[in-house]
């Protein structure tokens, strides 16, 4: 497999929603999450060589991306971004972890040249769109072996549509936030046929605190045989 191993984490809520409205930083839902679950999702973290998360997620929720809340080293954290559209003063330029920004060809100059001055590295991958089947092997080639992919929903989707996540680790949260147009975990446009679905199969579950469902599924196929 000349790709990294895969890992979505994500937290949702009881009706797949990611925040409580669209536009919204995820952080407000996160706030429901105790200590103990926020270890366990550190705990990941400290488990993978790199962690990636979409620029929309950078711009809304300005995450840091680092390991906090136990003992482990940073991973490398990568931005997909398309027109390298981050903000300057984000918390993923802070000096606690290396950072790649991932970019195209059509990225305006002046912003990549901003990007590299604040100490991040800059990788083009695609003319117009970033290009996973390309950006993949040449991380693996890097020595990033296990990469946390955080989101946010159209990330989720790239590398589902690509078949190109092996494990789903889910944290529940116990409250239902509705609306149809609230962004739910996976976005895009969807595979709309039981023929072409991704099929998971649960690998293990348990309540943490009396009130967070955690779910760890492991790829079964992308479709069905």
């Amino acid at each position: 497999m000349n790709r990294p191993y895969v890992i979505i984490v994500s937290e949702v809520t009881l009706d797949g929603k990611l925040t409580l409205y669209r536009g919204a930083s995820s952080k407000e839902l996160m706030s429901l999450m105790t200590k103990e679950v926020y270890k366990y999702l550190h705990g990941i973290r400290a488990e993978v060589d790199a962690i990636m998360v979409g620029c929309e997620t950078v711009r809304t929720d300005d995450p840091s991306l680092t390991v906090r809340y136990v003992e482990g080293k940073n991973p490398i954290r990568i931005i997909p971004c398309s027109t390298a559209n981050v903000p300057y003063n984000a918390n993923i330029f802070s000096k606690d972890a290396p950072t790649i920004i991932v970019t195209t060809e059509r990225a305006p100059k002046e912003r990549v040249e901003k990007i590299k001055s604040l100490g991040a590295e800059v990788i083009f991958a695609g003319e117009d769109l970033v290009d996973f089947n390309y950006l993949l092997p040449l991380l693996y080639n890097r020595g990033i072996e296990k990469l946390m992919v955080e989101g946010g929903a159209s990330i989720n989707w790239e590398f589902i549509r690509l078949g190109f996540v092996d494990e789903l680790r889910l944290i529940h949260l116990p409250v239902i936030v509705g609306g149809e147009n609230v962004p739910t975990l996976v976005g895009g446009e969807g595979f709309k046929s039981l023929k072409k679905v991704a099929y998971f199969q649960i690998a293990n579950y348990f309540v943490l605190d009396n009130n967070f469902l955690i779910t760890e599924w492991k790829i079964k196929r992308l479709q069905p045989s």
